[in-house]
């Protein structure tokens, strides 16, 4: 059995989102924007998180380990704000091939937007600091909250991998926008974490006491068991839209990302159910 505790869930949700921006940033090829934005978000998320810790209850190790995650979080963001001259390396090589294909076909050199080549560049390694810090304050999450703690803290983690890779995907097929021309690579890739993932979330689920214990009556949720197969139902939509997502980015158009998007929104609606229901069912 597992408590349901509004800090923990953001301190989850950030140290997922921040993680995978990681997984994002590392490839040099989306522009510096994206990371401010992620950043900025689960910085807020921890801040929160915080706040609640402030008038629930302190976990000391979980709350110090969040507001070091904040930190680090901050620092990066800061770095690459500082740093936004250089660019990265991927969004530079596109936008000087673009240039040299239209001085090409027209004769004119089109000015486009410029990067410093010499100056430094933001080291991703920077974005992997803040999710270790939130790992440790998941793990001292799920020790306070279940019982047994293993199983509590396997729940935690695994569902702030999980529920970072879905939110992370849908933000990064909005940024598509953003930036045009951008490789599909980056989004591939949190789509396909985000459907490996969903196995493992669905196990520590349903290891005892877990959800099966609900969909057999075992476990009142209290609305006859229709909580449980709500659970059911969102847990197999999740995969089904994952799956139609990655047929969708098969596609060539354009189009295809803003329809993997709106995948990926109906994704996570489904990824929260799939994840807080169960808690909130096995809560103590």
């Amino acid at each position: 059995m597992i408590e349901l505790d509004a800090a923990t869930v953001m301190i989850q949700w950030a140290t997922g989102g921040l993680f995978f921006l990681w997984v994002t940033t590392r490839r040099r090829q989306v522009g510096l924007g994206y990371g401010w934005l992620q950043r900025i978000t689960f910085m807020i998320f921890g801040i929160i998180a915080l706040v609640i810790a402030y008038y629930r209850g302190w976990v000391p190790v979980r709350d110090v380990a969040n507001a070091l995650m904040i930190i680090t979080s901050g620092v990066a963001l800061w770095v690459s704000y500082q740093r936004r001259s250089a660019g990265v390396a991927g969004q530079r090589a596109l936008i000087e091939r673009r240039s040299r294909r239209v001085a090409e076909m027209t004769g004119i050199d089109k000015a486009e937007e410029r990067f410093d080549k010499d100056a430094p560049e933001f080291p991703p390694v920077l974005d992997l600091i803040p999710p270790i810090f939130g790992v440790v304050a998941c793990i001292a999450g799920g020790i306070e909250a279940a019982d047994p703690a293993w199983l509590g803290v396997a729940r935690i983690v695994v569902g702030a991998f999980f529920l970072g890779a879905v939110s992370d995907a849908m933000l990064l097929g909005h940024w598509y926008l953003v930036q045009p021309g951008l490789g599909r690579a980056p989004l591939n890739e949190l789509v396909k974490w985000t459907t490996l993932l969903w196995p493992f979330e669905l196990l520590v689920l349903m290891l005892p006491t877990g959800m099966w214990s609900v969909l057999n009556g075992t476990i009142d949720d209290g609305f006859l068991g229709q909580l449980g197969w709500f659970w059911a139902a969102s847990t197999v939509a999740t995969i089904i839209l994952l799956g139609v997502t990655i047929i969708i980015l098969r596609g060539k158009e354009y189009s295809a990302v803003m329809a993997a998007t709106g995948m990926l929104y109906l994704a996570i609606l489904m990824a929260f159910s799939m994840d807080l229901i169960a808690r909130a069912t096995l809560r103590t």
